[in-house]
């Protein structure tokens, strides 16, 4: 652990990197050098940072919480100096970091912020307020981390699958009683650090880690999905099932707004229709700071099309979320039918978990669209399929391990499974557009 002293000026330098990166282009004078830094930070972001950190929770766990993020850090550096007052219960309420996310997704489509230097810095720096505001104000104890566990957009999503990674830092000495919130302890994300089973709130920073101690906690490695395979001893959590429908299915809305001519077909007919109407005001230019509004590069949207992204979104995200809610339910009631133990919704939740390695993929498709632009043209499609069906596989092994713990073999669990297959293979047909251009 003799990396941790460096921890500060490691965090020192990704802040400044990033707060250039994000606001430098805008910021700065129209010249050659904030133009590169533009497309810098695009390609930085888009092709390079949210693809590799979804991928290194299957490695590292948040490392890139504890170690990089200048979000969590600058966080943690205003609850030294803030009131450190308690955090209020609407913002421990498990289904905030899921608020956040899905504002965030939705505002970045509606204002191009895949495109736009203005747009990143919209997005991120609001972001980075907010977690200076939330740090500042509320976390009792030494170095709170408030944002990272309660708040952050990418928070949640890194925890869930997190779940599936390689590594853990796991008790010495296991309290009884499962998970605790320790407010005032030396966790950072206010884990009860003797009681810790799950490892969705751990940002790996191993400031639990003392290894000439025999207390604390210790770095432990295990097999991708151990966790997910034996969920009910870990914690399970229905808001991160939620989350798994919600934002699988809010990131295929924004993904296929762009690509479907259905989509375009509707707001043609919207167009019409307000004509004929006289609701004019629809085809005003939005605000924006909510919409996209670059005339020098032909993109000036209007309220209809912000009523109309945002509408699209969360239909499509509701509708993926039914399908997989009323299939994992046939999977929970069918296991019951069948035999295995545990009640409806502790069935329900678990089974659930399956669906975390396509929903990992399926965000990899929908925000890590550049990061395939770097793969020959001729690959992309191959290596889209085959990162598919690997996690619909790896899902369906995952839920064959939990009906295992329910006390489901052979035949019964193979017939238990069906369900759950299908709702696998239901978010890898609704991301085939994203397979097939």
């Amino acid at each position: 652990m003799a990396v941790r002293p460096h921890l500060p000026f490691v965090h020192a330098a990704m802040f400044v990197g990033f707060t250039m990166l994000v606001a430098g282009p805008v910021v700065l004078p129209a010249s050659e050098f904030a133009a590169a830094l533009g497309d810098a930070a695009r390609t930085l972001i888009w092709t390079l940072w949210f693809p590799l950190v979804f991928l290194s929770v299957l490695l590292t766990g948040r490392s890139w919480c504890g170690v990089l993020c200048p979000m969590g850090a600058a966080s943690e550096w205003m609850n030294r100096i803030g009131p450190k007052r308690p955090v209020p219960g609407w913002l421990r309420w498990e289904g905030t970091p899921i608020v956040s996310f899905l504002l965030v997704t939705i505002l970045g489509h509606t204002v191009g912020v895949r495109d736009y230097p203005s747009a990143i810095l919209e997005i991120f720096g609001t972001t980075l307020l907010a977690a200076l505001v939330v740090g500042f104000f509320y976390g009792q104890g030494r170095k709170k981390r408030v944002w990272c566990r309660h708040v952050c957009p990418i928070g949640l999503l890194l925890g869930v699958f997190s779940r599936l990674g390689a590594v853990d830092l796991v008790p010495k000495r296991l309290k009884p009683d499962g998970d605790g919130y320790d407010s005032r302890g030396l966790c950072p994300t206010m884990i009860d650090l003797g009681r810790k089973t799950e490892s969705r709130h751990c940002v790996m920073c191993a400031r639990c880690v003392h290894p000439e101690k025999r207390g604390g906690l210790a770095l432990r490695f295990r097999a991708p999905g151990a966790e997910v395979a034996d969920i009910a001893r870990h914690h399970p959590s229905p808001s991160e099932i939620w989350f798994l429908f919600l934002g699988t299915g809010v990131s295929l809305g924004g993904f296929l707004w762009l690509v479907l001519p259905e989509y375009q077909g509707l707001r043609f007919a919207l167009v019409s229709w307000i004509i004929d109407n006289g609701y004019t005001w629809l085809g005003e230019p939005g605000p924006a700071w909510l919409v996209s509004v670059h005339p020098e590069a032909r993109e000036v949207f209007t309220w209809l099309d912000f009523f109309l992204i945002s509408g699209w979104m969360v239909a499509v995200m509701l509708s993926l979320t039914a399908v997989l809610a009323v299939l994992q339910a046939a999977a929970a009631w069918l296991a019951g039918r069948l035999g295995a133990a545990g009640g409806f919704r502790e069935r329900f939740v678990a089974l659930s978990y399956q669906l975390t390695p396509p929903a990992m993929v399926s965000l990899l498709l929908g925000l890590g669209i550049d990061l395939f632009k770097l793969v020959p043209a001729g690959a992309a499609a191959p290596v889209k399929i085959a990162a598919l069906a690997i996690a619909v596989a790896w899902g369906a092994w995952l839920g064959r391990r939990i009906l295992g713990r329910m006390g489901l073999a052979g035949s019964r669990a193979a017939l238990a499974m069906v369900p759950g297959l299908a709702a696998g293979l239901s978010v890898a047909a609704a991301w085939w557009p994203a397979v097939v251009g």
